[in-house]
Order: C-alpha cells, then structure tokens, then sequence
C-alpha cells in the first residue's frame, strides 16, 4: 500500500464503512452499503461520489486557444467563457489518449479533466507538443473534485449555496460559489446519466465540504447518500459512456468507440493531431464498433467474453453488469459491423455456456 495514493477524504470513508480498493493506483471506496441500492439512490434523489482521483491540468497564455485547437477533436470556436465541452485527445495515429472534460474561464484560460491512471502522461504530451506563449499547470494534488449526482442535487446544492441554480445549464460552470463559506468551481456534469454538478475545491477544504453534504448526524437516510466506484461504474454502462481502459485506449479511436459526435473532421486551424488518421479511418469504414447488449438469458457478462452468431465470433465484451435500474443484466462491446445491427440475437460465451442477448444501440437508460 505504500505506493497508493489516498485522497483528502480517505477518512471519511473509513468513518462511513466503506469497502476499500486499489483503483489505477488510488484507495478508493468501492462501495459504502449495497452497490445496487447506491445506484438506485442516485436515480432517485442525491449521492455524492470522491472522484479526486481524476487529474485537473490548466491551459494558460496568448495561444492557448489555439494550442488547444491542435490537441482536441473537438472545434472551440464556439465555446464561451464558463462552458464546457466532452472532447478527446488523439495521438497522431487516431488511437485515444485519454476523454477529457474541457473548461473555458476565458480565451487565455482552460482547465482539463483527466482520468486518473492518464493525467501524468497527458500532462508530459502536452507539454512535448507546448508552443509559445502556453503554460500548463499540473494542479491535481492541489484539489479535491467531488460529485452530486442525481435528481435532487440541484434542490441541495441550492439550499447549500443560497443561490438559485436554474440558470446553470448542463455543462456550464460557475468558477467560485460558496457552499457554507467553502469556494469551489461548480459545474453542471457528470458520468452518471442523471442531472448533477461536480465540486472542485481546495484540497485541505474537503472534508469540511463532505459534511456540509453528509451530515455525519443527519437524519435516516441522510439526506445524500454516499456512493463508490461500483455503483458509478455501473451508472456509466447504464448511461453508455466509455471507461478509458475498457471501450478506450491507445489502440482505440473515438469513431471505433461510437464518439463520432465528439470528433469534428472539418477543416480547421491547426488542426488537431489524428485527424488524418481518423479521416482515413472513416473513408476505409470501422472493422469494429461499440454496441450494446441486453441479455436474454441469466449471466453477467464480463470484460473478454466472446460474443459470436451462427458463423463464428463477431467481437468481445468490454464491461458488463447487472443494472438495477433496468433490472437486467447489460453489457458493451466491441462488434464486427457487417454482423452487428439493432435487435438482432447473439450469443455471448460464458465459461462454456452459450446465453442469448440482443443488439441494442446505446444508451441504456436515458434519463426523463
């Protein structure tokens, strides 16, 4: 245990029961009660997730608009001041260096969200491929980033804040709000597929801000609930949204990922590293792409498990589990696109057994 690193809210999570795990070299909750009922909670009314863990990179200078022009897929002419943008980061060959979240305070200053086991290596490419008149700053061990996430969150954060947040729209940002004194960056995002808002706060502040959330003597149940790495790995399959080390790696382009959206392949300037690849990519067509699963038959599918039809095996699962939300067992995984298409059965092999599931697009679950 030596070399894991532990958030500023380690505490608390041991004063709270919580399961601990190694996760991409960080202890980190997997789960405070039943996973399943920390995912209900959160559809339901509030949870509150440590995502510490996932690195915070500021862009500054003259040209860092256009530095940033060059790294994501995505086109910022559009991006205003406190907006923020789902993008990517490519390297040269179209594979994926990481899925970021992308904040703009204003057209000289940026801050980006890494995922966790990427934000050193993100932090040195950038800085290999750094022009004049840029400064990158690694601010990570400096902040503690926390999660509200569901359909109550708005009503408590604002009962918090004594501020209204209707105006605050999905993925706009406030750069300093006070929740009982404490500054933090709120900003309306999320990896669960319900309405929520992400915290980023001093790093000595976060506990203080935990109770201000989870009242350690606060009613039964407490007005939010805290929530572990399980229950937001399932949300995320739930919503659709990729893993970095599951439906994105290195060997994994955005268009292969089902992130076609996110990418803009039109001329702009400069443009960004990959975009030839991606544009080949495109023009030759996809010899894999993401699809998902419902399974017909009992089973959780797993990370590796093939999936095959009548002629033979068509791909593999990249994550599987059982939603409570759906009340099924789901599953996302890479497919061959000339035998992959919506509603038709195939069998996924589970130590042996074939079990029948049916090609769906993605997402799962759509909130409202």
């Amino acid at each position: 245990m030596d070399n894991v690193c532990r958030t500023p809210l380690y505490e608390k999570h041991l004063q709270h029961q919580a399961k601990m795990i190694n996760f991409q070299g960080w202890l980190l909750p997997l789960q405070y009660n039943r996973i399943n009922q920390e995912v209900q909670e959160t559809r339901r009314r509030a949870a509150l997730f440590d995502v510490t863990h996932m690195g915070r990179l500021s862009i500054e200078g003259e040209s860092a608009l256009d530095f940033l022009q060059s790294i994501v897929t995505a086109n910022l002419d559009r991006l205003i001041d406190r907006q923020a943008v789902y993008t990517l980061i490519c390297r040269e060959d179209g594979g994926t260096l990481d899925d970021i979240l992308l904040y703009r305070f204003q057209a000289h200053q940026y801050l980006i969200i890494t995922n966790a086991a990427n934000t050193v290596r993100v932090y040195d490419w950038l800085n290999s491929k750094r022009t004049r008149n840029v400064q990158i700053f690694n601010h990570s061990s400096a902040q503690a980033q926390l999660a509200l996430q569901g359909p109550q969150s708005q009503q408590l954060l604002e009962v918090l804040s004594r501020r209204s947040l209707s105006d605050l729209p999905r993925f706009r940002f406030q750069p300093e709000l006070s929740i009982q004194g404490i500054r933090c960056l709120v900003s309306r995002t999320g990896y669960t597929g319900e309405d929520g808002f992400e915290l980023i706060c001093r790093a000595d502040q976060a506990s203080s801000l935990w109770d201000r959330l989870v009242p350690a003597s606060g009613g039964s149940p407490p007005p939010v609930f805290p929530a572990g790495l399980g229950a937001r790995d399932i949300l995320r399959i739930e919503a659709g949204f990729p893993l970095y080390g599951s439906e994105l790696d290195e060997g994994i382009t955005p268009l292969e990922a089902g992130l076609a959206k996110f990418v803009d392949l039109k001329e702009k300037i400069p443009p960004f590293y990959g975009r030839e690849a991606l544009l080949q990519q495109k023009r030759r067509g996809l010899t894999r792409k993401l699809w998902g699963l419902i399974m017909q038959d009992r089973g959780i599918p797993r990370p590796g498990y093939p999936v095959r039809n009548d002629e033979g095996e068509i791909g593999h699962i990249t994550s599987g589990c059982y939603s409570p939300t759906l009340d099924q067992s789901i599953a996302m995984a890479f497919l061959n696109p000339q035998q992959a298409w919506k509603g038709r059965e195939v069998a996924v092999e589970m130590r042996g057994a074939r079990k029948t599931a049916q090609l769906v697009t993605l997402p799962f679950y759509r909130r409202g």
